[in-house]
């Protein structure tokens, strides 16, 4: 399994796996692309780009994941709710990866936003991540 995948797995089942964040969602609403007309709220693993992270000595990878967190009757405060408690989850955690050692994981950024219909809020969580092969 390449890293990138492997990364993703472990990712969207520690979020599923978290008691408090799935009472937020109103269940384990978490998803690698969003179901159509999913019911709000919820969290989709939006983007994860990989890139050579090699040196002279060792193999690896470095990994950028967006989450976005989708929220209405909620507004900014549940969009929030939910990126701290998707923090808590996910920043330096040690996650187990199948065939790589995951050696950090870090929240680089979370942000929430109005779109432009005036009822739907859009969280956004970056994260980067660097592996290396076992």
């Amino acid at each position: 399994m390449s890293a990138a995948l492997s990364l993703q797995t472990a990712l969207i089942a520690a979020l599923r796996a978290d008691s408090p964040l799935t009472t937020l969602l109103g269940g384990p609403a978490i998803h690698d692309g969003a179901p159509q007309d999913a019911a709000l709220p919820h969290v989709v693993l939006a983007d994860l780009a990989s890139l050579d992270y090699s040196d002279a000595s060792n193999e690896g990878e470095e990994h950028f994941a967006t989450f976005l967190v989708w929220s209405r009757t909620g507004g900014r405060r549940q969009a929030l709710e939910i990126l701290a408690a998707m923090t808590v989850v996910l920043d330096e955690a040690a996650l187990a990866l199948s065939g790589h050692a995951l050696i950090n994981l870090r929240v680089e950024r979370t942000e929430a936003r109005r779109q432009a219909d005036g009822e739907t809020w859009r969280g956004l969580m970056r994260l980067r991540a660097v592996t290396e092969p076992l």
